[in-house]
């Protein structure tokens, strides 16, 4: 295992090992794996994680992890481990990859979804053309991504993480015409909000668009994870 602080909040580890045997990678670009923790009662729980990179030759993946401190298990976890450390994971799973028929790509989310919109974004074409807006507390928090010389990225630098910043910026952004293609992904009030700017304001299709809450201001993992059965933690 090796450790590499991307910014103050955001440490990625390369893990490695005899395990890499059995894991299974995926097309996707969003593929996820659960780790596994056991919680200050002794309990397992599990935390899902983007697989930001995938190395065969190496036999490593890396995962990007986002740390506040003290916060929860899986960052303080990360921030303070050290090569020969050892973690139980679970998948992956994976759900979305670019579409290679759309006319352009649509990239929206805040930190959480950062490991999963790089991987898109390094996996497009070179005359793939589009946008990427992301979400972030502050300007530490921006990190290089390659992508096209067709795909913008802006970074949208808000301290309040307000609710509506990614669907003022759908209605305020010149709209390309032809089929788009949607990853939107990150804080579940703010998936929301983006729910009835692409389908509502912007008429789009179902099947235009991945939609999904990362987590829930407010809410604890497993909180967030109980509330996807309940109303409040419905996205479509």
């Amino acid at each position: 295992m090796a450790s590499a602080w991307l910014t103050p909040h955001l440490v990625r580890l390369t893990l490695g090992g005899p395990g890499f045997a059995q894991f299974e990678d995926r097309p996707e670009t969003d593929k996820y794996v659960k780790l596994m923790f056991a919680d200050p009662d002794a309990h397992i729980v599990t935390r899902t994680y983007t697989v930001r990179r995938v190395d065969p030759a190496a036999q490593t993946l890396d995962i990007d992890f986002v740390v506040h401190g003290d916060e929860g298990l899986a960052g303080p976890w990360a921030a303070s481990a050290e090569p020969g450390a050892s973690v139980r994971l679970m998948g992956p799973g994976g759900g979305y990859a670019p579409r290679s028929d759309a006319s352009w790509h649509l990239y929206l989310g805040d930190l959480s979804a950062v490991p999963a919109i790089a991987c898109a974004l390094e996996s497009l074409p070179a005359d793939a053309v589009g946008a990427a807006h992301i979400q972030v507390d502050g300007e530490e928090a921006i990190v290089p991504l390659t992508a096209p010389a067709g795909v913008e990225v802006h970074w949208i630098v808000d301290p309040e993480h307000a609710v509506e910043g990614l669907a003022d910026e759908v209605r305020a952004m010149s709209w390309r015409p032809g089929d788009v293609d949607v990853f939107a992904h990150g804080e579940r009030e703010s998936m929301k909000a983006l729910r009835r700017a692409l389908f509502d304001e912007r008429g789009l299709e179902r099947g235009q668009v991945s939609l999904s809450g990362y987590w829930a201001r407010g809410r604890t993992e497993d909180r967030f994870q109980a509330e996807k059965r309940e109303p409040i933690g419905q996205i479509l």
